[in-house]
């Protein structure tokens, strides 16, 4: 297939328009972002926690290490917002320092998965053949076993430690993000645009990523979105099986596979971290049903149209 010059500098002059559609969209999707109520209160949830890891140690000015035997099981105060556990170390300080390795090592894992199943997804979807149904077949294998089991046995064999458990889950989780991702580029590749972007002389990694992939990226994020309080849910898992962190380090998984032979006497020392990790899943949660909506085309002119009606009204 050949294309004339006309059409080549037609097709460049649809690209920047659509490069122009694409930064209105953004512009409207931050605006029904900030619309939505729940959206803005997961912001607030993830913002608040993200910044205390990044921030603990001005705001925590304790070491959260510090073994002060004589102040053991000391409840919440002044002096120890959150009390103290059984090692007299503050859980306050803990439980900040501790976000920094449960948030990133979730949000490590999640992006990483995304990554790694939007890749070969793509390449799946576009290419076909026996490279689509040797990736298929694989992700069918892997989709057929629990995903925090599959995850347990492979750290079991890796060994502990944060590194192997994302490992492990990226291993066991990519499958899902693969078949989504293969499934959206089948839907794309055979329209009109990617046609135009072929005949052009595009290479298939300008068509993949410059054509296909800004078409089906929304799902994608709002999918890693909602996976990463999955993969905070596994991580803590983990490292509640003693599998992740060494101690003295603090992490919510870590801390509440201490607290749960003190449970009687120091519930501060599960309440708190389990709180922390049920408050950032919840935030993840609120986000990504914020984006879901703000990034559904639908829901975006929907709300636009009952905008004006009101305003027609007044």
């Amino acid at each position: 297939m050949t294309i004339t010059r006309l059409e080549l500098e037609q097709i460049e002059e649809v690209e920047s328009q659509e490069a122009l559609v694409q930064v209105g969209s953004a512009r409207e999707i931050v605006r029904a972002l900030l619309r939505d109520r729940t959206a803005m209160i997961g912001i607030v949830l993830v913002s608040v926690l993200v910044l205390g890891g990044i921030f603990a140690s001005v705001v925590a000015t304790r070491d959260p290490n510090l073994v002060d035997v004589a102040a053991r099981f000391h409840p919440p105060s002044r002096a120890h917002l959150f009390g103290t556990d059984h090692l007299g170390r503050d859980v306050f300080a803990r439980v900040l320092h501790g976000a920094r390795l449960s948030i990133g090592s979730a949000l490590v894992a999640g992006l990483s998965v995304a990554l790694v199943g939007l890749v070969l997804g793509m390449v799946a979807g576009y290419f076909g053949g026996l490279i689509d149904t040797a990736i298929s077949r694989v992700v069918d294998i892997l989709l057929s076993f629990p995903i925090l089991l599959l995850a347990l046995v492979i750290t079991g064999v890796l060994g502990p430690g944060l590194r192997n458990i994302i490992i492990s889950l990226v291993v066991a989780s990519w499958a899902q993000y693969a078949r989504i991702v293969r499934g959206a580029v089948l839907g794309e590749k055979n329209k009109a645009y990617v046609e135009a972007a072929r005949a052009s002389g595009a290479s298939h990694r300008r068509v993949l990523f410059r054509h296909i992939l800004p078409n089906i990226v929304a799902p994608v994020i709002v999918w890693t979105t909602l996976d990463t309080g999955v993969m905070l849910l596994a991580v803590s898992s983990l490292s509640f099986l003693g599998l992740g962190v060494k101690p003295p380090a603090a992490e919510w998984g870590a801390m509440l596979s201490e607290g749960r032979s003190y449970l009687d006497h120091a519930p501060q020392m599960m309440f708190y971290p389990g709180a922390a990790i049920f408050l950032t899943v919840l935030g993840l949660n609120l986000l990504g049903d914020g984006l879901r909506d703000a990034l559904d085309p639908r829901t975006r002119r929907s709300g636009r149209g009952l905008l004006l009606r009101r305003r027609d009204l007044r």
